[in-house]
């Protein structure tokens, strides 16, 4: 396929899907606005639209949003580490994947929701809680990604590194981090989703501020279109935040792993 059949047929795709995403709005519009489904079940697009317009501009949402990223960011941060240094310890040190991979194992079994009022009686309400819970929504699918990755490291690769005499810390960095970034970028991909969802259920459990406790005030005032602008802003979040992630894989890691 040449080069402007392949654009004819993106851009085509491209035209479908603003079309499937028209229809169904202008349909969920209709059957709002005929009455065909009430308005406290259902909000028609362009009540959510103007719900959003409204929260940015008297900038309630700015303090909301804020808490929010601020909480996952942090949760995610330390997960990405603990997550990544804990896989390549487990890998690297056979010994150590012996003893405390039954461990992992466990905790991952945990329903992460049993955990959260344990999380408010030692950590309160506040941002450590949320973090904590960020943490454990992303934290294990870092680390068996990692251990993943490492493991599906091809064997001539470190052969290779052995004939040139690299070091410990050489191999790490040149062979073995390369190798399993792709693994590893598709764990922070999906630990990122989950992650924001763990800022916002911990926040609609027991918080003051965020966008989750927003949520909760919108739905407890019946507020249905605000509920779903809230929700909106938060798919937004979470699409723009797997976007920077895929950016600093092509930008960052592509380069690194090719050189």
């Amino acid at each position: 396929m040449g080069n402007g059949q392949s654009n004819r047929y993106s851009g085509g795709i491209i035209i479908g899907q603003i079309a499937l995403l028209l229809l169904i709005l202008g349909s969920i519009e209709y059957v709002v606005r005929a009455g065909i489904v009430g308005s406290l079940y259902l909000s028609a697009p362009t009540e959510v639209v103007k719900e959003i317009v409204k929260l940015f501009s008297d900038g309630e949402v700015f303090h909301h949003l804020s808490v929010t990223l601020r909480e996952f960011a942090a949760g995610y941060a330390l997960s990405a580490v603990a997550g990544i240094g804990t896989g390549m310890l487990l890998v690297l040190v056979p010994r150590a994947e012996v003893f405390f991979k039954p461990f992992l194992s466990a905790l991952l079994a945990i329903p992460k929701v049993t955990i959260i009022p344990l999380l408010m009686l030692w950590l309160g309400i506040g941002l450590s809680n949320k973090v904590a819970i960020v943490f454990l929504f992303c934290f294990f699918t870092i680390a068996f990604n990692t251990i993943t990755g490492i493991k599906q490291t091809a064997e001539n690769h470190l052969k290779v590194a052995r004939v040139f005499e690299a070091s410990k810390v050489q191999t790490i960095v040149k062979v073995i981090l390369p190798s399993a970034a792709p693994t590893i970028f598709v764990a922070l991909r999906l630990s990122a989703a989950t992650g924001l969802v763990g800022a916002l259920f911990g926040e609609m459990i027991a918080s003051k501020d965020g966008l989750g406790n927003l949520l909760v005030q919108a739905t407890s005032l019946y507020n249905t279109a605000q509920a779903f602008a809230i929700i909106t802003v938060v798919t937004i979040v979470s699409v723009l935040i797997i976007a920077i992630i895929d950016l600093l894989e092509k930008r960052v890691v592509l380069r690194w792993k090719s050189s």
